[in-house]
């Protein structure tokens, strides 16, 4: 295919702040620059570029200052002067495509249609009414769900083609926007194998973040909230210290204030590190550091991919059964029967009690990373969908 697409994307998010949506953003297009496409960014004035791609953001709004995922009464206005900053770049950039991310985007792209000039492929990496449920946003039956989900089908319907981040989400697009089935297509989320690797334990950063050495660790990477499992894991690090003092837990994520006190309630100080934001590119040294790592997230419907950073650090992984996690991780997860606390403790204790399983799930954990998820095995599906969406 020509080596010089000009892809626009439009990230309705404080781009880059170290979590979930910004990962797949930014990996792809770093992946896709690498196959000669050049990518501009269209965010929020919040965040920091990363590489060379350059992103385009809108004015400082100062009282502003949310980095964390979830919805927020100031979107539409910053959403507005995100759409009026993505309709100037395109006049400027002339994209042969506008990519947009998660269904903001994809709505904003939607409006300027006519004015972007370009095939819109919207990015979805989950239910729209999904994820306001999952952040307590509105409730089931409501007049919001009732509204959001009509405008979750027109952004839908509006888009020229979509991709998911995983297959289990193509599936519920299709069950219920049967209309659209023909135009989508899964883009299962992806690591970069190459900077996620097995690292050996950093025993100076061990002892600067105050970790025995003798303590198997457990780590947990991803913002800290109730539906990612937060609590859930707190609990059962609360039952597990009841039974066993050979392991201790490293938290990676934010915003983690209440969590601390939290731990702190639950008589947990001295067996939980929390770090606070994490930089991206310190994540696989810190990672490296654990013998096990955990996501109890309670979503069935967002993507998960952390889960493949896990993996790609040749991590024994414990996580929720769903169909998202199962397409991630196969056989190489252990899995939890029930989003409970006294689960989690039990997978937990199994591994922490059986030395041969965790190192033959790193190893194998590791090869699936690299045979399965790398994204030099994932963007030739993306390049195929550009292609298509060109085709007259």
């Amino acid at each position: 295919m020509s080596s010089n697409l000009k892809i626009l994307m439009i990230a309705p998010t404080p781009y880059f702040s170290d979590r979930g949506c910004h990962v797949r953003i930014y990996e792809e297009s770093k992946a896709l620059k690498a196959r000669g496409h050049k990518v501009v960014i269209v965010a929020y004035h919040l965040g920091r570029d990363v590489d060379d791609i350059p992103v385009v953001r809108i004015p400082r709004i100062p009282w502003y200052k949310k980095l964390s995922a979830g919805p927020s009464w100031h979107k539409p206005y910053l959403d507005i002067l995100l759409l009026y900053k993505a309709i100037v770049t395109a006049k400027r950039f002339n994209p042969d495509i506008i990519h947009a991310h998660l269904h903001e985007g994809a709505f904003l792209a939607a409006i300027a249609k006519r004015s972007l000039q370009a095939p819109l492929l919207f990015d979805c990496q989950g239910s729209l009414c999904g994820e306001l449920f999952d952040h307590g946003f509105m409730k089931q039956g409501g007049l919001l769900h009732k509204m959001f989900a009509r405008l979750e089908r027109w952004i839908t319907c509006q888009a020229d083609h979509i991709i998911t981040s995983s297959t289990p989400t193509s599936e519920l697009i299709k069950k219920e926007f049967p209309e659209v089935a023909g135009r989508l297509t899964p883009l299962i989320d992806a690591v970069d194998t190459n900077l996620f690797i097995p690292l050996p334990k950093d025993t100076e950063l061990l002892k600067r973040l105050g970790i025995p050495a003798d303590k198997k660790l457990i780590v947990y990477l991803g913002a800290m909230t109730e539906y990612q499992g937060v609590d859930l894991l707190l609990n059962a690090l609360k039952q597990l210290s009841a039974e066993r003092n050979d392991f201790h837990a490293l938290l990676m994520g934010y915003p983690e204030g209440g969590y601390v006190e939290q731990a702190r309630v639950l008589g947990l100080d001295d067996r939980i590190t929390f770090t606070g934001k994490l930089d991206y590119s310190e994540a696989t040294r810190y990672l490296s550091l654990g013998d096990i790592a955990v996501s109890a997230k309670l979503s069935a419907t967002e993507a998960n991919g952390k889960l493949l950073n896990y993996i790609a650090c040749g991590l024994p992984t414990i996580t929720t059964d769903n169909l998202v996690n199962r397409e991630l991780l196969g056989n190489c997860g252990v899995y939890m029967k029930s989003s409970e606390s006294a689960e989690l403790c039990r997978c937990m204790v199994q591994l922490l009690e059986n030395d041969t399983l965790r190192a033959e799930l790193a190893d194998y954990s590791r090869q699936v990373a690299v045979k399965k998820h790398s994204w030099d095995t994932r963007i030739a599906t993306l390049e195929q969908v550009y292609v298509a969406l060109l085709q007259p």
